[in-house]
């Protein structure tokens, strides 16, 4: 039987006539370590692009073709999706990727295909389905933990507590797990139709969740891809990654 193949939703360099590479056009692009991590379980990866209005290809063709979605990370979700101003300028997020991932996402429901998102795309999902995030945490939220450090980055870590009967206690058999935290904003409130999977204990910031009644709509705040295998005291989450494409195998199957 062929790979599966996953789509992985793009990161925007969006139109600058004062970049000298490909001077005002729009780039789409993915940071290599999420594809390779995809591939140790021997799926294939593949960059999805946007949709011009008038193009004969549609997105449900795109989906249609695909066995599953990855949600990268990367820049802020625009408040304007949740109804928000933006607390500063630089906090503005990127309103047409947003956009661009929120019809994915439901596309995929639609379809019943399993979407996996990673950082921003535990955001992306939650703000698809009506919730909202911490535009900042260290502002927003009193005494909280630093989730995002520029100098250390993804060696920045700290512990998350698994809910009881969530997937990850019932994988991992335990309840705490350490990972590498990159992220300043949040989700703030629920999106609809979510469930809680992993919070940060010292200041409950929500780490992990779900998407009731679908067979595998899963996100956490974490990149799994950036953790050292050789790192024992790190969550492996390949275990995660291999009920995804289980999902996406069954999934194609019933095709």
């Amino acid at each position: 039987m062929s790979l599966l193949r996953i789509g992985f939703s793009a990161c925007f360099f969006h139109a600058d006539p004062q970049r000298n590479l490909f001077k005002g056009k729009t780039l789409l692009y993915m940071e290599e370590s999420i594809a390779h991590w995809i591939f140790t379980e021997r799926a294939l990866g593949f960059l999805i692009p946007t949709v011009h209005p008038n193009s004969s290809v549609t997105l449900k063709d795109i989906v249609s073709d695909l066995d599953g979605l990855v949600l990268q990370g990367g820049s802020d979700v625009s408040p304007k999706n949740y109804g928000e101003t933006p607390l500063k300028p630089e906090w503005s997020g990127d309103y047409v990727r947003d956009q661009y991932e929120i019809a994915l996402v439901k596309e995929c429901v639609r379809q019943h295909k399993p979407v996996l998102g990673i950082c921003r795309g535990a955001q992306l999902l939650n703000v698809a389905f009506g919730g909202s995030l911490y535009q900042d945490i260290n502002t927003q939220v009193p005494q909280s933990k630093t989730h995002r450090h520029w100098e250390t980055y993804d060696q920045n870590f700290h512990e998350v507590e698994f809910q009881k009967g969530s997937l990850l206690e019932q994988t991992f058999k335990k309840t705490k797990a350490k990972v590498n935290s990159i992220h300043h904003q949040a989700i703030k409130t629920l999106g609809e139709g979510l469930l809680i999977e992993a919070i940060s204990k010292e200041d409950n910031i929500i780490e992990a969740i779900k998407l009731e009644g679908e067979p595998f709509v899963y996100a956490f705040q974490w990149h799994p891809e950036f953790h050292d295998p050789k790192d024992k005291t790190l969550l492996d989450c390949s275990p995660i990654l291999k009920q995804f494409l289980t999902t996406a195998q069954k999934r194609r199957e019933r095709d």
